[in-house]
């Protein structure tokens, strides 16, 4: 599975702002309906913090993967952040988390869901990638290194 085709320039957030979980949350959301107005970001807010609540999507290594799945969502949406101070999330390895990639998804695709989450996984575990994103000095060099991978 190739991530590039989920990736869109206008949902890349080189400089999250955000310095607590549910803050990060509603950056990420945010993004998705300055690109989309009819965005119902508050239903999309409360899945992400519903699945949060079962476990955290902190994996550890400074990322965490906040997803989940909408109903009234036509295509998968994915928005990748990136917090140069790190932000609590209750990581796996308690350490704070600097690369986010959120995946929303349509109630329907639950394969397709999986196996962008296993890629993104994947991906996330090249510590060369990882450093890549986190030493990109502005908004494009973390475009360019999301899309070499």
């Amino acid at each position: 599975m190739i991530l590039n085709d989920f990736l869109d320039k206008d949902l890349v957030l080189a400089d999250l702002r955000a310095t607590g979980k549910v803050d990060v949350l509603r950056e990420l959301v945010s993004a998705v309906a300055r690109k989309w107005p009819d965005f119902n970001t508050e239903s999309a807010f409360r899945v992400l913090r519903d699945r949060e609540s079962l476990g955290s999507t902190g994996i550890g290594d400074g990322v965490a993967i906040p997803h989940g799945k909408l109903r009234d969502l036509e295509r998968i949406v994915l928005v990748v952040g990136r917090s140069a101070e790190g932000v609590g999330f209750d990581a796996l390895d308690h350490k704070p988390c600097h690369i986010f990639f959120m995946v929303l998804a349509p109630e329907q695709v639950a394969g397709m869901h999986l196996r962008i989450l296993a890629s993104i996984t994947r991906l996330l575990k090249s510590e060369t990638f990882r450093a890549g994103l986190l030493t990109a000095l502005d908004e494009d060099a973390f475009w360019d290194t999301l899309n070499a991978a």
